[in-house]
């Protein structure tokens, strides 16, 4: 399976009319480093105000799936999923964490986020 977005599957937001925030915490995300070829394991963090549509959550885990054997490096694969996740969606507001497992004595925490959060 390779990396691609168009697993991705979307649903009408059932509440379009108001600002509201989803979280979906995925423990158990795995890709490979491009160096090593190492397994490098994470729990990504994604959190986002929907507009018009919702990601399904089917379709999320196999997308999340696809990185699995992928080479990329924890910056890229977070700016990817932030890229690609909103792009699908549109939403008004979107947040990708990535909390990266310690490897070699060091963590790594990567935060990327797209359009404004209402306060």
């Amino acid at each position: 399976m390779t990396m691609s977005q168009s697993i991705l599957e979307t649903f009408p937001n059932p509440a379009p009319h108001r600002n509201y925030v989803i979280h979906h915490s995925t423990p158990e995300f795995t890709s490979v480093c491009p160096i090593t070829g190492m397994p490098d394991f994470a729990t990504i963090e994604l959190e986002y105000i929907p507009d018009e549509k919702c990601i399904e959550l089917k379709s999320l885990k196999f997308y999340y799936h696809s990185f699995r054997n992928e080479g990329i490096f924890y910056e890229a694969v977070t700016n990817r999923l932030l890229d690609e996740l909103s792009g699908v969606c549109n939403p008004r507001w979107m947040q990708v964490t990535g909390r990266f497992a310690v490897r070699g004595g060091i963590g790594s925490v990567i935060t990327v986020e797209t359009g404004s959060k209402p306060e």
